[in-house]
């Protein structure tokens, strides 16, 4: 119904826990949407003009606005409300925990350990967004206009990498990060030890606390 709203800033408001409102001025209507935590990070302070991708529900008869940064991460939230028991709250939640390119992957992956760091998602629900969005995110992704970063472990030794990264306390979204950076500054390759990849990781990380 609505594809993207473009306009001003007006407030964001942290409702409860992880939820956030953008009320976004639109030549003069004030529209209330409901964003990822990520979003409402990078947004401009009030009075910044911004473009937002929208996606229109009504949910017990109260019709609700979902706005996000860029239509892959719009349409990733229709995916993950596809699948049976998943509702907005736990998508914006995966939205939030992992990275776009991050989140596709895991569930293609079927790396389920890394989708439960996602608050509300148990291994039930990541075995389920496993087995119903699998194939059709392999043929979104080449559609969809990004490509899942190629830097990191390899498959083989990835998983092994994120649960003990995980383990130590960082986030999902720092493990992912670490991991990227790492390959890409310093070329370590695919197939290097596992203890080394946890090295370096925990070397960038521990830069990133220190600044």
């Amino acid at each position: 119904m609505i594809s993207y709203l473009k306009g001003i800033v007006a407030g964001i408001q942290n409702n409860s826990g992880n939820r956030y409102t953008l009320t976004l001025e639109v030549n003069g209507i004030g529209y209330d949407l409901q964003i990822p935590a990520r979003l409402a990070q990078q947004l401009p302070d009030s009075g910044g003009e911004v473009q937002i991708f929208t996606h229109y529900q009504i949910r017990e008869e109260v019709p609700l606005l979902y706005g996000f940064g860029s239509p892959g991460e719009r349409d990733m939230f229709r995916h993950l409300l596809s699948v049976s028991g998943v509702g907005a709250a736990l998508a914006i939640a995966l939205l939030d925990t992992l990275e776009l390119p991050d989140l596709v992957q895991a569930i293609i992956a079927g790396n389920t350990q890394l989708l439960i760091q996602s608050p509300g998602v148990g291994k039930k629900t990541a075995e389920r967004l496993c087995l119903e969005l699998k194939s059709k995110l392999v043929e979104w992704r080449k559609t969809a206009g990004f490509f899942v970063a190629t830097g990191g472990p390899a498959p083989g030794i990835l998983e092994e990498v994120q649960m003990t990264l995980l383990a130590l306390g960082y986030t999902a979204n720092e493990v992912s990060h670490a991991l990227h950076v790492v390959s890409e500054n310093i070329g370590l390759p695919k197939d290097a030890y596992v203890e080394e990849w946890i090295k370096q990781a925990i070397s960038h990380l521990s830069s990133e606390y220190s600044h």
